[in-house]
């Protein structure tokens, strides 16, 4: 069969031929029609990320949508290594698939899955969001931050803030839901103390955290400071992301004078299947909450030369 194939972790996929998976007890084959590209399939193809694989080669790919044997257009995550979705046939746990409802396409099922997963399962699952909360979404301006606002919306958040380092994003942010914006593009200690202001003056529960860095360091330290004799209030800070620096200074009178509660929310925090049921509580809301992603089509014969070029839409390799 044809498929995208990992030859080398310094190197893109190639279009080529490997032998196709047959099915283990208690797992499908799946026909894939359509395979994103995200950041953590292109850290996992380098042989980065905590859950790379290590031996080649290999087909990349998280998650996609394709059909069952009976017909059935699925949702699926995780198929079965060394063979990821970017391939034309995959072989996947039965309990990582759930429907996708026929009014959502191909495209936009592939596309939406993984970033909106991210926030609604720190949402859901870690957190504990309860409608009527405040959430901050740092990190605002990609796919996945543009995301969590609307679902943060949906699921009942009354108000959300939203931060990013361009300035010029705030009209779009807005847009999507957002009430109120921080520009991330100050000095440190101004950038605290907008942080503190926002946390414990209008008040913040929840934190969706896709930088970490020093933009996190910053909304951290703003939880610090003299209490009022008080129980601090909760804040719950779930990092999902870490494109702004994977290490922070942290003042560990902050965890002892505040009510911050800290989790993270991906692979491992949350079983394989309780993943595809987020993304299937996901795909039901697309018509009803309005969510939108902006995707682009791409023929898997041009993995390689598509694999290293930005784009502002969300690549879907297309079976």
């Amino acid at each position: 069969m044809k498929a995208a194939i990992v030859h080398a972790f310094d190197q893109p996929p190639r279009y080529g031929d490997i032998e196709a998976p047959t099915a283990a007890p208690g797992e499908v084959l799946v026909r894939v029609r359509a395979a994103a590209l995200s950041q953590l399939v292109r850290a996992q193809a380098s042989g980065k990320h905590y859950s790379s694989g290590k031996q080649l080669p290999l087909v990349p790919g998280a998650d996609g949508v394709g059909l069952l044997e009976d017909g059935t257009r699925v949702y699926f995550c995780f198929p079965r290594a060394p063979i990821g979705a970017m391939a034309e046939i995959v072989a996947v746990d039965a309990r990582n698939c759930v429907p996708v409802p026929d009014e959502v396409d191909d495209l936009t099922a592939a596309a939406i899955a993984n970033p909106g997963m991210s926030s609604w399962a720190a949402l859901q699952e870690r957190a504990r969001f309860q409608a009527g909360e405040r959430v901050l979404v740092n990190g605002a301006a990609g796919a996945s931050g543009r995301l969590a606002i609307q679902v943060a919306k949906h699921l009942g958040a009354s108000h959300v803030v939203a931060t990013a380092r361009n300035a010029a994003v705030e009209a779009e942010l807005r847009g999507l839901g957002a009430d109120d914006f921080i520009c991330l593009d100050q000095p440190v200690e101004q950038l605290t103390a907008v942080f503190r202001e926002e946390i414990k003056g209008r008040g913040i529960d929840v934190v969706l955290d896709y930088l970490w860095g020093q933009p996190a360091a910053c909304i951290l330290e703003a939880l610090g400071g003299p209490g009022n004799g008080e129980a601090a209030p909760r804040v719950r800070f779930v990092n999902i992301g870490s494109i702004a620096g994977a290490s922070i200074p942290m003042n560990p009178g902050v965890l002892r004078g505040s009510g911050l509660e800290m989790s993270g929310s991906g692979l491992g925090s949350i079983s394989n299947a309780g993943l595809a049921q987020v993304v299937g509580q996901l795909l039901q809301a697309i018509g009803s909450a309005g969510l939108r992603v902006e995707a682009r089509a791409v023929p898997l014969a041009a993995v390689e030369a598509t694999w290293g070029a930005s784009s502002a839409e969300r690549v879907v390799f297309v079976v």
